[in-house]
Formats: structure tokens, sequence, C-alpha cells
């Protein structure tokens, strides 16, 4: 089945969210560069995000992301279709409170920042850390996402998926392996069982759509005094100032991909428009003009330079998708 075919095909459904063709996904992720999407989807919300799943072919490439905080899209653009949850699966609610805590339910498409804040609001501790961290909590999911010595799975007590054929489940902590910036399903055996040598990345057959995490009970005043402290160490620490996608290369054992990189000499490296931040080694900022090819050529110049000079090879957290130009 051709583009225009499944565009017919998606025209005759009963969506209510927004179907675009050929956009720019610069406008999209936050290192403002990149090709274009040959379709992109912005569900109107859960429901509306199944039937819109209904209705592509089982081959159809789907990229799913947030706020784009974590991915870089080659020149040459993206072949299928890309669906945005930011801002669309957007649930936010405290569920079965006690003395000693709650969950909270967030939608996959809520900034990480503001389940922070939503917490705090409700006098639970436990997610402050989620305010340094640009992306979603469909993001964080995906990948474990961490700073200041916590990680997004050490609170999940539940998460929701959607699989390609639009049907919801329900999964615990049990049905992935979670690691270091790193969360993947179990693959089932034919006896039923999961073998955890095995395993599939979630983004190719079943996305998140949110997740329950469990959290202590605590102070809101204390919870906001963290955030804040949090907050000024990452205006301090990062460029900000600047299109970026966080942090490129996972932190080796017992080491920091920032000292590594620093330690080479490289900041300030630059290919095209792209430049190692000055402010922080690990962080590759658009000057303005970069291609996603400049921010390539970076990444793999960062990880050859580090390999001939340490003998380490840097492991990137972002994700590259689409055609190269």
């Amino acid at each position: 089945m051709n583009m225009s075919e499944i565009d017919l095909t998606l025209s005759r459904r009963p969506l209510r969210g927004e179907l675009r063709i050929n956009q720019a996904m610069k406008k999209y992720t936050s290192w403002r560069a990149g090709g274009q999407a040959e379709r992109l989807y912005i569900p109107a919300d859960l429901a509306d995000f199944a039937e819109f799943l209904r209705g592509l072919p089982s081959d159809e490439p789907i990229y799913v992301i947030g706020l784009g905080s974590n991915v870089l899209v080659r020149d040459g653009g993206v072949r299928g279709t890309v669906v945005i949850l930011h801002a669309r699966l957007n649930a936010l609610r405290v569920e079965q409170g006690d003395k000693d805590g709650a969950l909270i339910h967030a939608g996959a498409g809520v900034a990480c920042p503001k389940v922070a804040r939503f917490a705090a609001l409700h006098g639970l501790a436990g997610a402050e850390f989620l305010a340094g961290i640009p992306g979603t909590l469909g993001g964080a999911l995906a990948m474990n996402a961490g700073c200041y010595g916590a990680e997004t799975w050490e609170i999940v007590e539940h998460v929701q998926t959607l699989n390609r054929a639009g049907e919801l489940r329900k999964r615990g902590r049990g049905d992935y392996v979670i690691a270091y910036r790193h969360a993947a399903l179990k693959r089932e055996t034919g006896n039923g069982k999961q073998d955890e040598q095995k395993l599939v990345n979630p983004a190719g057959d079943e996305w998140f759509v949110g997740g329950w995490l469990r959290l202590s009970r605590g102070e809101e005043a204390e919870s906001r005094q963290k955030i804040k402290k949090l907050l000024a160490m990452r205006i301090n620490s990062q460029p900000l100032n600047l299109p970026n996608a966080g942090s490129v290369f996972r932190n080796p054992d017992g080491d920091w991909a920032a000292r590594m990189i620093e330690s080479c000499g490289l900041k300030g490296f630059r290919v095209g428009g792209a430049m190692v931040s000055p402010k922080h080694a690990n962080f590759i900022v658009n000057t303005g003009d970069a291609s996603a090819a400049d921010i390539e050529a970076l990444i793999v110049a960062l990880r050859n330079k580090v390999k001939e000079q340490t003998g380490i090879e840097l492991v990137p957290e972002v994700r590259i998708i689409g055609a190269i130009a």
C-alpha cells in the first residue's frame, strides 16, 4: 500500500486528530534539525490514537515521540508515520492514596517537569528528579531516563501500553528488563514463559501510553525546594540557550561521558553548525544552522576521538532515525 492509498484509508476512518503530510521534523525535535516525515499524526486522545493505529498497514514504519528531546531525524526524512503524543496523552491524577503514599497516573504525553510539580503540589515525594528531564513521561519510560542519581523505573509500579492492533495492556515491572538508560519488553516464548535473554524493542510493536508512579508522603515545601535546586543546577551546568537534545552519550561504567570528552580537548569542537557545548561536553548544540548530518557527523567524530585517546567507546543515548540525504 503506497502513501496516497494509506492516506485515503485513514481519511475514511472516524479520526479526530490532526493528520499532516510531509512535515518538517525540525519543528518537532529539540535539536531543530532534520528532514520531513511522510506522515505525521497528532491524536486527539488515547482512543483516537488506538483508532489511528488500526487503520495502518501492519508493515508501516511507526515512530512515536513526545517532545522530540532525545531523537535526531536525518536530513533525508522519515518514511512512514510519526505520532506526536506531547500534550495529547495528558492525563494526570492521584490514585489509591493512603497514609504512606499514593500512585500518580500520568499519560505518556505529559512533560516530566509537570509530573514533578504535580507530585509536589499533592505532598508526594520521590518524583522531584523528573523536573530535570526535558522530555515526556513516555520517553522517560522508554529509555529509563534519569538525572541527579535517580531513574524513572525506580518509581514505576505499572505502565499502560498500546500495540499496533490498537489494543491496550497494563504491564508491571516484571514484564521488562530494566537497566541504565534501557527498558526492554521481555519476549514471550512458545511455552508461555518469558525469556529474559531475548528482548524486543517496545518502540517497534508496542508503545507506552501511560504509567503509574508509586510515591511516598512528603512535604510540599520540601519537594518544591528540591525541584528549585535541581533546576538551578541544570541552568548552571547545561546550555539551555541553544537547541540541544540533552546528554548525547551514556556514561560509561565508573566515569562520565562529559569528563572524557572534555579530557580529549573537545569542548567547542564543531562540524558545520553543530558544536560540542563549551558549558557541558556531553551536549551538542545547534548554533543556528546545523543540519542533522552535521550533528550525526559530530557524534561519530566524538566517538572516534574518545576511542582513540582513551580506548573507551561511548554509546549514544539519542535515537537516530530516517534516511541520509
